[in-house]
């Protein structure tokens, strides 16, 4: 009996843990007319897609690190609208759409979310209208803790049980998507170079949400 009531405390327990969900801390950068029209121009004319609302399909989580070493200066780069005058000439020479993220991690693993996690966000090359981005504060020479890969599992799989994830990347992995169905940048010239969140990094991650079946960067 004694066995029996231990197993179902057990699994009690382990249901309870499953329907909690994580602590998320809303943090909204500026997301006001200027935002909407850009990125409704950004979905028409770097994706193809027409549509009267900014939204996504989440189909994919992209990590990334932020080379930043603070939340507050990461936040303050994301929160304007508009790409700043003569900031980042590689990227705004297609769009003046300001980059973002729809999540931001801290060093102490605190999740921000900076807009609703099906609201367009400038993150990735080829791939915005369907992936959902998670920057870290961090970047090669200031390495992501420990205390982030954590909180980047349990958001990985919070978002896997709210949206049909299939895929996992790290965006130094993005343009193996070109020449695949999920590549819809109209430009084929237009890519930047990437190295985070790290190999490192995105290979723990993999390890820890293995269960999760996700799959990674196409092989096409």
């Amino acid at each position: 009996m004694q066995k029996t009531i231990l197993l179902l405390m057990l699994n009690f327990i382990s249901v309870l843990g499953i329907s909690q969900e994580i602590k998320i801390i809303d943090k909204p950068i500026t997301y006001d007319s200027t935002r909407i029209k850009l990125s409704l121009e950004y979905l028409k004319e770097r994706h193809g897609i027409i549509q009267k609302t900014p939204t996504i399909q989440p189909k994919m989580i992209v990590l990334h690190w932020t080379a930043a070493k603070t939340f507050s200066s990461t936040f303050n780069a994301f929160n304007p609208a508009k790409l700043p005058n003569g900031d980042r000439k590689d990227i705004a020479k297609v769009s003046s759409l300001n980059t973002s993220s729809q999540y931001l991690i801290d060093r102490d693993g605190t999740i921000y979310r900076l807009m609703p996690d099906n609201y367009l966000a400038r993150h990735v090359i080829g791939l915005n209208y369907c992936a959902i981005g998670v920057e870290n504060v961090g970047s090669a020479d200031f390495p992501l803790t420990d205390a982030q890969l954590k909180a980047n599992e349990d958001l990985i799989r919070y978002l896997t049980k709210k949206y049909k994830i299939e895929y996992l990347i790290g965006h130094y992995e993005y343009t193996k998507f070109k020449g695949t169905s999920l590549w819809k940048e109209t430009n084929p010239n237009y890519q930047t170079g990437k190295n985070d969140p790290g190999v490192d990094f995105m290979q723990k991650i993999r390890t820890n949400v293995k269960d999760l079946s996700l799959k990674g960067a196409s092989s096409k």
